[in-house]
């Protein structure tokens, strides 16, 4: 186990990440099979439903996530999927290339639960694309299941 502990991503920081953060979510949904046109278009959504000022709801967290040496090896946001609602979201959450398999992801994510908890969550979701099967693995291992499953076939 590893001594992972999550910290509130610094305002100055916030920029940068969203905008890394909603590139890498255009290019995800380009992979798995939507046109650059409809992955802006559901970016700029996120952007307005979820950052409507340029920083995250109030009840919305966005951390780092920290080794046990205080480095930041990724990061972690959270909140309801709706304002006010009980059922809550893990919107993204990303680990370091060097850092992963050691344990940061899932002891990020249970501290996130626990948070979650704590504010009136009866539930977390999340959305894992088709192809990142070692994320798969991590959310069986820590009891997520599957409540719908998307499929497409290429017909180029």
């Amino acid at each position: 186990m590893t001594d992972t502990h999550l910290v509130a991503m610094p305002a100055e920081r916030l920029p940068g990440w969203l905008d890394r953060t909603m590139a890498e979510y255009v290019e995800s949904r380009i992979r798995a099979g939507e046109t650059r046109e409809r992955a802006e278009a559901n970016k700029q959504q996120s952007l307005d439903k979820w950052f409507p000022d340029g920083t995250p709801l109030p009840e919305h967290f966005v951390w780092d996530v920290l080794d046990g040496a205080d480095a930041v090896v990724g990061y972690l946001w959270i909140g309801p999927f709706a304002p006010g609602s009980t059922d809550w979201w893990v919107f993204d959450v990303e680990i370091d290339e060097p850092h992963r398999r050691r344990g940061h992801a899932r002891r990020a994510l249970e501290q996130a639960h626990e948070v979650a908890r704590a504010n009136g969550a009866r539930t977390i979701g999340l959305n894992v694309f088709g192809y990142n099967t070692g994320a798969q693995e991590l959310y069986e291992r820590l009891g997520y299941g599957v409540t719908a499953t998307q499929m497409q076939l290429p017909l180029d």
